[in-house]
């Protein structure tokens, strides 16, 4: 399960990613917060989320291009240091009592900003520090200290908010950076495997366009991580209002929320370590059961069934998200996977500009009830059909039956006799 952290420079990063971690969530929990009290408004906290997304939506292939070209270390440096500094500026400014909410927008666009870069550059820099062999385990292991930091996060900043305000949540993120900086300048750079990278010139964007649509297993994965980024992963705004306006709770019920999801996250990342191989049926059937997990938290009557119903969200969400991340990285020629990871990151992350002000406006017309309703009926309805279309593409049939005494539900290679009679003309 932790066999990558064998390797020196892998143990730096993921370490300084820790710390880290813990001060983007600090800060994620804060920033919401800060903007609901500021506006009480869940449109605005939308907004917010789809000014931090738009930048990778806007230039997201852009950002792939440039780290397919750059020595990825050092465009770490540049991009970390960056979001260090911002989150230093939001904290004075909240501290000071001069914040206002155009200055929250503002930080939230500067860090996505960073993020056009900072995210394929992360993501392809994993296979340079582990290589091939252990990039499995390492994907894995990085969405688990990600929702290991988003266990202590969000409990930390709702006491911070409550005890001293959102400022000090800001700073303690401006300066965990210094951690994932350090790694970085400590690193053994001769232990790295070298990834030739793309020369200057024409046509790369296109060039990285054509090589995914010519792959229908990263085409779909992709769609469907989308549809899934843009309307079922919304918990910004459905959590703030679901504890706000619907259980009248406060910001500690907001952490709580937090927590729990981050529980199961956690649970399904160390469980995808532990599986060591990325299957499309397990990202399909994961989707589905995400989406229905959705809609029953939805309908949930008290504050402590909603509280529950994270958990298993938080573990099936993940299992998405880490066989389809994985599925992309694997398949996909290194020389490329800049250009390849930037673009499942724009899906991905990009798809919260679209979909976030609108889960916040179907919130403050119809309430949060009917949003997540929304987002899990479409996360799970988008699973379905791309598992059937998958089914089509790759020419196999659904077979459900019984092994070992458990039910078995799994996709099979279609038998001769069966390919030729779909292929016969119809009488």
């Amino acid at each position: 399960m932790f066999s990558s952290l064998k390797v020196r420079n892998y143990r730096l990063f993921f370490a300084g990613q820790v710390v880290s971690n813990i001060g983007t969530w600090m800060q994620r929990i804060a920033q919401d917060w800060l903007v609901l009290s500021l506006t009480g408004s869940a449109t605005a906290v939308g907004v917010t989320t789809a000014l931090q997304f738009l930048p990778m939506l806007l230039f997201g292939l852009y950002g792939g291009v440039l780290v397919d070209r750059l020595n990825k270390r050092r465009a770490l440096l540049v991009t970390q240091t960056s979001m260090a500094l911002t989150g230093i500026a939001l904290a004075l400014l909240t501290l000071s009592g001069h914040v206002q909410v155009w200055h929250v927008y503002l930080a939230a666009f500067v860090v996505g900003l960073a993020t056009v870069v900072d995210n394929p550059a992360r993501q392809s820099f994993v296979s340079e520090m582990v290589g091939p062999d252990q990039l499995q385990n390492a994907v894995s292991l990085n969405s688990a200290n990600f929702q290991s930091a988003r266990l202590v996060g969000p409990a930390v900043a709702g006491l911070m908010i409550t005890g001293v305000g959102t400022g000090w949540a800001f700073l303690f993120n401006g300066l965990s950076f210094v951690a994932p900086l350090a790694g970085l300048l400590l690193m053994r750079a001769r232990d790295l495997h070298v990834v030739e990278r793309a020369p200057r010139g024409k046509g790369q964007l296109r060039e990285g366009l054509r090589y995914v649509a010519g792959r229908p297993d990263l085409t779909w994965t992709i769609i469907l991580i989308g549809f899934i980024g843009t309307f079922g992963f919304n918990f910004p705004v459905y959590l703030s209002a679901f504890a706000d306006d619907v259980f009248h709770a406060g910001a500690g019920s907001y952490s709580l929320f937090n927590t729990l999801m981050a529980v199961g996250s956690l649970a399904g990342a160390l469980l995808a370590a532990r599986r060591g191989t990325a299957k499309l049926r397990v990202m399909l059937a994961a989707a589905v059961a995400f989406g229905g997990l959705e809609l029953v938290a939805a309908t949930a009557p008290s504050l402590w069934l909603f509280s529950l119903l994270m958990v298993p969200i938080g573990m099936f969400g993940m299992t998405v998200n880490v066989t389809a991340n994985t599925t992309v990285q694997m398949g996909t020629d290194p020389a490329m996977r800049g250009r390849v990871m930037a673009l499942y990151m724009m899906v991905f992350m990009g798809g919260s500009p679209i979909g976030a002000p609108i889960a916040g406006w179907i919130t403050d017309a119809y309430g949060v009830r009917a949003g997540l309703a929304v987002g899990g009926t479409v996360a799970a309805a988008a699973a379905v059909v791309i598992g059937l279309v998958l089914a089509r593409v790759g020419n196999l049939r659904l077979s459900v039956g019984w092994h070992g005494g458990h039910p078995r539900v799994r996709f099979e290679p279609r038998e001769p006799a069966e390919q030729q009679e779909q292929l016969a003309p119809a009488a």
